[in-house]
């Protein structure tokens, strides 16, 4: 009853404050992309992602040290496949010695306790920049699949933790989980990319990776924005066909699909906060328009708040040291 309960007594100071808050962020929400290229002492800022770099083996190997030390345990992993590589078919993307592989085998050489998750699309390595096989400018799902979980075998051999297809074909974790489960790599888990959405925000992510497609757009097989009740049926049947973790993409502007799903399931959900969300912040920033510091930490306490159990964030490294 007014006036004797006063809701501001508990906002009265940041140490209340502190003592009441229901949400925090530390270190182990993260999962921290990162972006590889062939080289040697590469780090190429990424000039849509301002702050942000690809890597060679060798400089990704000391970046890695540093998340460590920064208490960032898990990272994502992706190539920029060189141009002559590329085909319609994934070849590239199965080879025993190819980038992601070597690079898998980077990270675990280098901090053997960190957890390495990869993505499984054939976007990077396609002519045609889409996340599977094109016939007759048409995305063929079946074949492609096939291609996935081939892929996602190379990577488990490589000392994958976790494979992340991001594809959104239908079928391609039942693929991948009957291929690792047949060649013995039942430990091997799968993030999938449940509710990843046609979104505009991943232009600077197609920068750093030279991956935007070449024709059309990617609406006949990622969801349309407009959908909400889709994400919870694509996410429950990523769990039926064997998903560990399941993700909704991008972050902020899908944060009711974070909460329907996080209520309709009990597997943890992962948020990725996109290209896009860091590029905006970090232009805004830099024009003096928004407080950088601030502005991040209310997104990323937003996302957890909303649902998430891990944060994919280009911000990760930022965040740690404000929170530290």
């Amino acid at each position: 009853m007014y006036p004797l309960r006063r809701n501001r007594r508990l906002r009265a100071s940041e140490a209340i404050r502190g003592l009441v808050r229901e949400t925090i962020i530390t270190p182990n929400d993260f999962l921290v992309p990162l972006f590889v290229v062939e080289g040697k002492g590469v780090k190429d800022e990424i000039s849509s992602m301002p702050g942000y770099y690809r890597y060679s083996l060798d400089l990704l190997e000391k970046e890695v040290k540093e998340l460590w030390a920064l208490g960032l345990k898990s990272v994502l992993l992706f190539v920029k496949v060189e141009d002559s590589l590329k085909d319609n078919s994934g070849k590239e993307a199965l080879n025993p010695n190819g980038l992601m592989q070597r690079a898998v085998k980077k990270v675990k050489d280098a901090v053997p306790e960190m957890l390495v998750m990869t993505d499984v699309a054939l976007d990077p390595y396609s002519t045609y920049g889409h996340d599977g096989i094109v016939s007759e400018g048409e995305i063929i799902n079946d074949d492609t699949n096939a291609v996935l979980a081939e892929m996602a075998l190379s990577h488990a051999k490589a000392g994958a933790d976790f494979v992340a297809p991001s594809d959104m074909m239908d079928g391609r974790v039942f693929e991948i989980r009957s291929l690792l489960e047949d060649e013995g790599f039942d430990k091997t888990g799968i993030m999938s990319y449940s509710a990843k959405y046609a979104s505009a925000f991943y232009g600077p992510f197609r920068d750093a990776l030279d991956s935007a497609p070449g024709f059309g757009d990617k609406k006949t097989y990622q969801m349309d924005p407009a959908s909400r009740s889709e994400a919870i049926r694509e996410t429950l049947m990523d769990i039926e066909e064997g998903a560990d973790i399941v993700m909704v993409k991008p972050g902020l502007c899908y944060l009711d699909i974070v909460r329907d799903i996080r209520e309709a399931v009990d597997v943890p959900v992962a948020v990725y906060q996109v290209s896009g969300e860091f590029a905006m912040l970090k232009a805004a920033a830099a024009k003096g328009w928004l407080d950088h510091d601030q502005v991040l930490l209310e997104q990323l306490i937003s996302i957890k708040r909303a649902g998430a159990t891990v944060i994919a964030s280009y911000f990760a490294k930022d965040a740690v040291r404000l929170i530290s």
